[in-house]
């Protein structure tokens, strides 16, 4: 049977037959629809309405569906627990042209069975691993959203044939496979999305698209902030021996951090930039393998804040200070020291400065151990 075309161009009524759309895709059928990538064919996420998509493509049973969803949150139903790279390329990059691939422990899917039933988690989750997608098209997004289960959406193509690019290329290909064609117009990019991995050692990009690696790599770069008065004592050595842990942790040299994707940070709420390190920190940092000579202090700003995504104070005034200059902040500065205050070592001997790393570098270790990178 040939597939009804529905033109969706804004106007009166679109809404209510996307949603028709819906019903017929929780019914088992098959609908193709525009992302802003390439046109693909939504289908639920159970064997039978698989095995129908399957023999309308020409697709081998084998192959590895990605989960398409209409809006950024809904992944957590699916991944209990994502590394922080790969959470902030998630909200910087969807949505928009890139699947993710989300690499999960076997507890995780096993706590998944709970939330999906028996044909969703055999269709979504392969070798421990599940794609995931968030198109940015205003068509799909309340397709996907108004859909009532997981939908899987490969390209809209013939296997072995170019994916459409708009509904002309569908009806061409697949008019007597699909129930309703969605026609939303040209795609704005013409071309799959980019399928990607990020690991502790930055991003691994698995199918060329729209988006680069190094594009990737930007989006989901972390940045860590310790802030503490004069960024002369305490700061400076948070950063120092957290660079330090944290190579050890993703297993590389400091040297590598910033290419793998991670900027460690340091300032003080006191305008003294340019000041090196103080004598006594760089002699504490020197004996537990951290070289501080080439520091030179920065005033903490508004923008700084901005871009940071994890920030340590090492007493409650700097956090204060932090979320003065942007209040948006608050969630992301927290004490280094979990609900103590590391103590200003400055105008004391060098035991103090001594004590004062050691409490650093113990803060500091339990901070890189609750890192899932």
């Amino acid at each position: 049977m040939t597939a009804r075309i529905i033109e969706i161009h804004g106007q009166p009524g679109d809404l209510d037959r996307i949603r028709e759309a819906a019903t017929i895709i929780d019914g088992g059928g098959l609908v193709a629809f525009p992302t802003e990538t390439v046109y693909g064919i939504a289908c639920r996420a159970k064997q039978d309405s698989l095995a129908r998509l399957n023999e309308i493509k020409g697709r081998g049973a084998d192959k590895h569906y990605t989960l398409h969803i209409g809006q950024i949150e809904e992944y957590h139903r699916y991944v209990p627990h994502a590394g922080l790279r790969t959470e902030k390329l998630a909200r910087q990059a969807w949505p928009g042209p890139l699947t993710l691939v989300f690499n999960l422990e076997p507890s995780d899917i096993l706590d998944r069975k709970s939330q999906l039933d028996t044909d969703a988690i055999e269709v979504l989750y392969r070798n421990n691993s599940i794609g995931i997608r968030c198109p940015d098209h205003p068509v799909a997004s309340l397709l996907l959203r108004s859909a009532n289960g997981p939908v899987v959406a490969p390209s809209a193509n013939l296997s072995g044939k170019e994916p459409a690019v708009n509904a002309d290329q569908v009806v061409s290909q697949l008019s007597d496979g699909v129930d309703v064609i969605l026609d939303g117009g040209p795609c704005k990019y013409g071309r799959s999305s980019t399928v990607a991995t990020v690991g502790a050692r930055g991003v691994e990009v698995l199918r060329d698209g729209i988006y680069s690696r190094e594009q990737l790599q930007a989006m989901s770069q972390m940045v860590f902030l310790f802030v503490c008065t004069g960024n002369t004592c305490r700061s400076p050595m948070a950063e120092g021996l957290f660079r330090k842990h944290l190579a050890e942790k993703i297993g590389c040299g400091i040297d590598e951090l910033e290419s793998l994707g991670y900027k460690v940070l340091s300032a003080g709420t006191m305008d003294m930039a340019g000041m090196p390190a103080s004598i006594e920190a760089v002699l504490a940092c020197e004996r537990k393998g951290v070289d501080l000579d080439d520091h030179r202090s920065r005033r903490l700003t508004r923008s700084l804040v901005e871009m940071s995504d994890r920030i340590f104070g090492m007493a409650r005034s700097h956090c204060e200070h932090v979320v003065f200059l942007s209040p948006e902040a608050e969630s992301k500065c927290v004490l280094l020291a979990g609900d103590d205050e590391i103590p200003d070592p400055i105008g004391r001997p060098q035991e103090y400065f001594d004590n004062c790393a050691n409490l650093i570098e113990d803060a500091v270790k339990a901070r890189v151990r609750e890192l899932v990178l």
